[in-house]
């Protein structure tokens, strides 16, 4: 290990998500406190990460670190060659505890259930004190989860993403939202056109060299999977992501709204479109939500018209309600949460999530996209790889421990809730109102994918017929018990009554084929 003086009076633990360089931790300097950041084989080991991951997470932490010894702090940045062989995290700190002759330990309170489990349990001798403190990120503090969220019970987050905006002020005009509605998500559904791909804006991309992480990785053979190159594109450092997120006001933020939901295969920009990409910054902590929100806003209020109301509102929404309502569910409902299967679904997860060798284009681009970039955008996750595992009756632990490892920006408290509720309805509905299944026709409607894809999006059995469609009604008729009473969706039952019996039994044929057949689709 590094060498450092024998004795500190102060160990502080900073987590690889915990890289707020304004917190009030960092405010005064003290010789006796000593700030360890390590790389830990437990974090690389829980679920199969991506490369790209694995090296954006390592790469910010020693960038972090490095800017807190640059600020006259006491720091000790352990790679996986000084820590590989300690089991675990807690059997680190107690190590570090004797080593450096520690009174007191310190750590800012973990976002993952697992990592709260473990330091809250740490069995340090008697003479150090311990002490969690807020990780000072989230707008909600955690001590007020509990009056916004009950555990098994559904709230609903356009109300609480209206408490948010009268709360902190934002977009709201003398109590009332601004322009008189709170959601413009009626008009956040516009589909690329051809004129409108040209129009894409190039992404802004960082060339951070991680040639000698994926080099230790490699070394302490740690298994991970999709594209890793020697340089990462991803911001891992507060002037990348600060830079980032002005890019996209500027570029992006214009017609955020609009395209948000959008999917195309036509574009040289097709991966990040209008997107902000900020979500790694912001779930490392790099970025603070409401410096995100504040830079947005001012670039609505400077722009004279050319960001309207419904692309700001869309992008708020995301950041304010979204973010912070499922971290309220996730820390509502854990742990039972990550336990929850309501469609009690047990297939496999199909092969072609790990190669994106499949014939469904949509299924192929949305895979594709993850491997080569550990991103997808929500539309993709839910409606494409989320629905398919959904009408296709995944295990959600498959399913969880495929979007956590694949996905730069997936950590569990934000990955869970909205795999496991959002896009699968394991929950029963704790964050749905109904489950998010869609045929083909959704897909069509969104994307272009459907245009250049092996199956017929118009054909709904036979052996070219959309894997979706017939996989749709069979999801439906399975549970049509349940799906029959509910508002939202019980109508679709009507147009499924009009059709000959001897269709319907067709459809649902095709659907059992396709089951049994995963990965061959």
């Amino acid at each position: 290990m590094p060498t450092l003086k024998k004795h500190y009076k102060t160990l502080r633990l900073i987590l690889g998500d915990q890289l707020n360089a304004q917190h009030s931790w960092y405010k005064q300097k003290d010789a006796s406190t000593l700030y360890v950041i390590a790389e830990l084989k437990q974090e690389t080991s829980y679920v199969k990460h991506h490369g790209q991951k694995l090296c954006a997470f390592f790469a910010a932490m020693a960038q972090f670190a490095n800017a807190l010894q640059q600020a006259n702090h006491q720091v000790l940045y352990l790679t996986l060659d000084q820590t590989h062989t300690f089991t675990s995290l807690p059997a680190l700190i107690k190590h570090l505890c004797k080593e450096y002759s520690i009174e007191h330990f310190e750590y800012q309170r973990p976002d993952e259930h697992r990592l709260l489990t473990q330091l809250t349990e740490l069995d340090l001798p008697k003479k150090i004190k311990q002490a969690m403190v807020d990780s000072e990120h989230f707008l909600l503090p955690i001590d007020e989860i509990s009056d916004h969220f009950s555990e098994g019970k559904h709230h609903k987050m356009e109300f609480f993403y209206r408490k948010m905006r009268r709360r902190f002020n934002i977009l709201m005009d003398n109590h009332q939202p601004l322009g008189g509605q709170w959601n413009y998500d009626a008009e956040n559904r516009s589909k690329l056109k051809k004129e409108d791909l040209e129009h894409i804006p190039q992404p802004l991309l960082f060339a951070n060299d991680v040639g000698e992480i994926t080099e230790r990785i490699d070394k302490h053979t740690i298994e991970y999977f999709g594209k890793t190159d020697k340089q990462l594109l991803w911001p891992t450092n507060r002037q990348q992501a600060t830079k980032l997120l002005r890019f996209f006001c500027e570029y992006c933020l214009p017609q955020f709204g609009k395209f948000q939901d959008a999917m195309t295969c036509n574009s040289a920009h097709q991966w990040s479109l209008y997107h902000s990409r900020l979500s790694f910054a912001l779930n490392s902590k790099i970025l603070h939500p409401l410096t995100v929100i504040n830079e947005a806003i001012n670039a609505f209020e400077q722009a004279a018209g050319d960001i309207t109301l419904p692309q700001i509102e869309g992008f708020i929404r995301q950041i304010l309600g979204w973010r912070e309502y499922i971290r309220g569910v996730y820390w509502a409902n854990m742990p039972k949460y990550q336990t929850l299967n309501h469609f009690n679904a047990k297939q496999n997860l199909p092969k072609y999530f790990w190669t994106g060798k499949t014939k469904m284009q949509c299924m192929k681009q949305a895979i594709e996209q993850s491997l080569d970039y550990a991103y997808a955008h929500h539309i993709q996750r839910l409606m494409i790889t989320g629905n398919f595992c959904l009408l296709t009756g995944i295990d959600p632990k498959q399913v969880d421990a495929w979007y956590l490892g694949i996905y730069i920006d997936a950590i569990e408290w934000v990955e869970m809730p909205n795999t496991r509720g959002m896009s699968q309805f394991a929950d029963g509905g704790l964050i749905a109102t109904k489950p998010y299944a869609a045929g083909g026709n959704y897909i069509n409607k969104m994307s272009d994918y459907c245009k250049n894809c092996h199956y017929k999006i118009k054909e709904k059995t036979g052996e070219t017929a959309c894997p979706f469609n017939s996989l749709y009604w069979g999801f439906m008729i399975k549970h049509k018990e349940e799906f029959e009473k509910n508002p939202r969706i019980g109508m679709i039952y009507h147009n499924w009554g009009k059709q000959e019996q001897d269709t319907q039994q067709a459809v649902l044929k095709r659907a059992a084929w396709c089951i049994e057949n995963l990965d061959y689709l």
